[in-house]
């Protein structure tokens, strides 16, 4: 059905434009929500949707539909956007290319995998929080399947086949206050564990009880996977060469230079077996490869789509991403990998804290780096020992001196999103 889709909608395209690409998606969703003690919501989602980009004399137009019936009056759309919009000689499609198998992106249960299933996955996550002696506030279980083709009349044909499952719970701890966590966890198979995720969310909350206040000053931090995560999300923008090539980065202008520490390495991966991100191809049809970006501590390169790659003089990294058939291509990340050498042991932490997660790291600075966030479930190390919960604190500082002074604590790393990373230890300003 792709197949035919791309093909009658290329055609027409190629009757009003020497250009065209089409990007077409046949996706289903398996979608669970908690509420409380109780599976709130359970459904099922089946869509199929295509988008047409046609470049005519150096003009981009773009539209979508999910009526298959009006492929003609989408390509009629996207002819006459192209025709409103300005010229501009960076807009390309990618070039005739082949493709690598990539593995551990399909999981085959997913052709048996029914409603019911997934309701009892989130009933095993709400008994086991009950287990811990925990209150489900809120959580829930998705499990996709998603086919997609690029196609363009430069030769690309491009065709990949991938699922993912992901679940997640928030619960309470009521003891002589309340305390809350969150746990969650993704996978391309359907190996992850309810019971883990209960387990987890209720074991930081029980431990969460009791918190004391912590003195203000610096301290060695020691951020947790969601933690290190969500800081993370702040320096991707200064690798991102949009961001680059628009002033926004304050990494513009060091290609070669020692930006992190000299025992960090950073790559994005598109190829990496069992990645969340991982794919053939990225959603412009350009193969997609493992970019070093950091080597050892040295910036090497940025992230790239075909627009920033033409702008920029070089080659894309296959990183033009679309959110869906609705949206056009952007820079975005697959895989990024966050590789130390020489980790420390948490023996080695005498007077720290140790975050779970964070608040408002939407908040922080992407361009300047500077991030001040509420810690969420953190607790004093003493001596290489975590002692007892914090109440209530802040961590401030500077994602990219953050950078240049971290180590790992352990090599063993997780995927929260696009970020494979270890826990990471660096010291910061901690507000009581």
């Amino acid at each position: 059905m792709l197949e035919d889709v791309a093909n009658q909608t290329l055609d027409l395209a190629l009757k009003h434009a020497d250009l065209a690409e089409v990007y077409v998606e046949k996706e289903k969703n398996w979608d669970i929500d908690i509420k409380k003690d109780n599976v709130d919501f359970a459904k099922e989602l089946y869509v199929l949707g295509v988008g047409v980009r046609v470049i005519i004399d150096d003009k981009m137009g773009f539209s979508y539909t999910s009526n298959m019936n009006k492929l003609n009056l989408m390509v009629k759309k996207a002819v006459f956007n192209a025709q409103a919009n300005i010229k501009d000689e960076n807009y390309s499609f990618a070039k005739k290319s082949e493709y690598k198998k990539v593995k551990g992106t399909y999981d085959s249960k997913i052709e048996t995998l029914e409603l019911k299933d997934s309701i009892e996955f989130a009933k095993s996550m709400i008994s086991t929080a009950h287990d811990g002696k925990c209150q489900p506030t809120s959580g829930g279980f998705s499990a996709r399947c998603l086919e997609n083709l690029v196609k363009n009349s430069e030769g690309i044909n491009c065709k990949d086949k991938s699922t993912a499952f992901y679940g997640y719970i928030s619960v309470n701890y009521e003891g002589d206050e309340i305390s809350t966590a969150y746990e969650s966890d993704a996978s391309r198979y359907m190996d992850i564990d309810p019971e883990w995720i209960a387990q987890q969310a209720s074991k930081v909350a029980r431990n969460s009880a009791g918190g004391k206040s912590v003195e203000t000053k610096d301290l060695e931090v020691v951020l947790d996977y969601h933690a290190a995560s969500g800081l993370l999300s702040t320096f991707t923008h200064s690798i991102n060469a949009d961001n680059v090539q628009r002033g926004r980065s304050v990494w513009a202008d060091k290609i070669g230079k020692e930006v992190v520490s000299p025992n960090m390495s950073i790559y994005d991966d598109g190829t990496k077996k069992r990645g969340l991100g991982s794919s053939k191809c990225d959603d412009e049809g350009t193969p997609s490869q493992k970019t070093i970006i950091i080597e050892k501590g040295k910036l090497k390169s940025f992230v790239y789509d075909l627009y920033t790659a033409k702008k920029g003089k070089t080659q894309s990294t296959g990183n033009g991403m679309r959110a869906s058939y609705s949206d056009t291509p952007n820079v975005s990340l697959t895989n990024l990998v966050m590789d130390y050498t020489d980790p420390i042991n948490l023996f080695d932490v005498k007077d720290g804290l140790w975050v779970t997660d964070v608040l408002g790291a939407h908040t922080a600075n992407p361009i300047s780096g500077d991030f001040s966030v509420e810690t969420n479930n953190a607790f004093k190390i003493e001596n290489g020992e975590i002692k007892y919960p914090i109440k209530k604190a802040m961590i401030s500082g500077n994602i990219f001196q953050l950078l240049k002074n971290s180590s790992s604590i352990s090599k063993k790393t997780r995927q929260i999103g696009p970020f494979i990373t270890p826990r990471i230890h660096s010291k910061l300003r901690v507000v009581g």
